[in-house]
């Protein structure tokens, strides 16, 4: 398989500032984020071979922080790094998605129960500004847009379980999950099963209804499985 180009993808926002540069962040997260944000959306696909200094010359970020965020993304299991051959995007996997959904079944069932509980007014405000960001996103098919949301919500329903190590836990299986969200949405319809899924959900949260929180949650993310099975 043949080594990306740096000119290749001069126009995927090489020339723009990385997305992912907050202030204050280190170099070594940017590149971090950005080369993860890339795998996530398969700008980077499963199986292709990727080269460092590519990377670099595409963020425009030295050498060294490109090297040291290839081997986090080695730890998240989203890249292996070939002896003389370079960097491998790692490929998607039905098995790996399977088991990724079952343990979400079971520990984001949980969280939704304990949001139900715990959820402050603040989080479920901003659930509901998601979901109306996320009708918006919708509208005009911004499917990277709708992945981030995506990944906010979750983000912040995790949070609102006021429990770190659930929420470090959710936080690493969905974004597992990304790759296979972003491949699912060949599917036209999909986000917007989504979006109904996602208000069931904060429906529920509202009603302070564990059981129901719960059991919409479940309900989600089996129609993701349904959705990946079709799908990879």
């Amino acid at each position: 398989m043949k080594k990306r180009s740096a000119s290749r993808r001069s126009g995927s926002g090489a020339d723009r500032k990385p997305a992912g540069a907050r202030r204050g962040e280190s170099l070594l997260d940017t590149a971090y984020n950005e080369i993860k944000l890339r795998i996530i959306t398969c700008r980077y696909r499963p199986g292709e071979v990727l080269s460092e200094a590519a990377i670099s010359e595409e963020l425009k970020i030295g050498r060294t922080p490109i090297h040291q965020a290839i081997h986090r993304l080695m730890m998240d299991d989203l890249v292996s790094i070939l002896p003389r051959k370079g960097v491998m995007v790692r490929p998607v996997s039905l098995d790996e998605a399977m088991e990724i959904i079952g343990v979400r079944l079971v520990t984001e069932g949980y969280c939704a129960r304990l949001a139900a509980e715990r959820a402050d007014d603040t989080e479920l405000q901003r659930l509901r500004e998601i979901l109306d960001e996320s009708e918006e996103a919708a509208e005009t098919r911004d499917v990277e847009q709708l992945m981030l949301l995506d990944r906010e919500f979750h983000d912040t329903l995790a949070r609102s379980a006021r429990n770190k190590v659930l929420a470090d836990t959710l936080r690493n299986l969905h974004e597992r999950s990304l790759r296979f969200w972003f491949i699912s949405l060949r599917d036209p319809d999909h986000h917007r099963r989504v979006l109904t899924q996602h208000r069931a959900i904060v429906d529920a949260l509202q009603s302070r209804k564990p059981e129901a929180a719960e059991f919409a949650m479940r309900e989600h993310i089996n129609a993701f499985q349904r959705n990946v099975t079709q799908q990879v």
